[in-house]
């Protein structure tokens, strides 16, 4: 059987990123809930680095993601943001989602990632 590690977030019921059978699976969702879905997007990619970082990967690894946004209208101002931070030479597959967010939130990012 695989091995299964668990990096633990603060709530004793939650994980920043569950690592098994080489993979990485996180979620981010930006610490600051500014009314920029640009900034919220940039600062949740800053957390996902960390996350991916910390299991012992990078973006260049990362094979699907899954982000939620609060308002379709502005997902050019996420892309803006992704543009900017993906690995052009390795881009993941990425679905687009329009849903309700917690709180402030605007943005949160599912993430499937291979390890190094």
């Amino acid at each position: 059987m695989a091995k299964i590690t668990r990096h633990f977030a603060d709530g004793a019921t939650r994980a920043r990123a569950v690592v098994h059978d080489g993979r990485v699976y996180t979620v981010a969702t930006s610490p600051m809930k500014s009314e920029s879905m640009e900034e919220q997007t940039r600062e949740a990619l800053k957390q996902l680095d960390a996350r991916l970082a910390e299991a012992g990967t990078d973006k260049s690894h990362v094979l699907s993601v899954q982000v939620f946004i609060t308002d379709m209208s502005r997902k050019g101002e996420m892309n803006k943001a992704w543009d900017a931070w993906v690995d052009p030479r390795n881009p993941p597959q990425r679905a687009c989602m329009c849903v309700k967010l917690e709180d402030r939130d605007m943005v949160e990012m599912v993430v499937v990632a291979a390890l190094r």
